[in-house]
């Protein structure tokens, strides 16, 4: 992956749930394009792209990442409040479903405003996974598997989770 959502896993039980945070820091630059009365905001796309990263590896995970998965479908998503810098967005992924074909996740997002130490439900996003190499017969793809940077692999590394990638 070539930007990263998610800053590290805190909790992964395998084959079925993982969670992961994602810091809001001033230093990233597309917080520079999204204002809202003059303060910059995470945008909603990147806080469901930060879900399907985080769903992503636990679909993923559970065959080692020996098969390749991509987001095939957004089925739903509800947002209801800004993040800023400075909040902590935390990613609570579940696999509701998942079979040779593919999966479908359900994920929560809450925030932590900064300086606080309460977390709030700020939104819900539904999933579809595929399994390209089973769904793609006849297309050709890298045989390695393409979704791992070295920031991904360290997160995995951080998590305990590098043992589980043939990478």
């Amino acid at each position: 992956m070539r930007w990263m959502w998610i800053d590290c896993i805190l909790e992964h039980e395998a084959d079925s749930r993982l969670v992961a945070i994602k810091n809001v820091s001033l230093a990233e630059e597309h917080l520079h394009d999204h204002l809202v009365d003059g303060k910059p905001i995470m945008p909603f796309s990147l806080m469901i792209e930060g879900m399907a990263q985080t769903a992503g590896i636990i679909v993923g995970s559970t065959s080692g990442f020996k098969e390749k998965v991509i987001l095939a479908k957004i089925a739903k998503a509800t947002l209801d409040c800004d993040v800023t810098v400075g909040d902590t967005i935390r990613y609570d992924a579940t696999i509701e479903h998942i079979d040779t074909a593919g999966a479908k996740t359900m994920g929560i997002i809450d925030r932590r405003i900064a300086g606080g130490d309460a977390w709030e439900r700020i939104g819900k996003v539904e999933l579809l996974f595929s399994h390209i190499d089973n769904n793609m017969a006849g297309v050709s793809f890298p045989e390695h598997n393409f979704v791992f940077s070295d920031n991904f692999k360290m997160i995995l590394d951080t998590a305990g989770l590098s043992g589980l990638a043939e990478v």
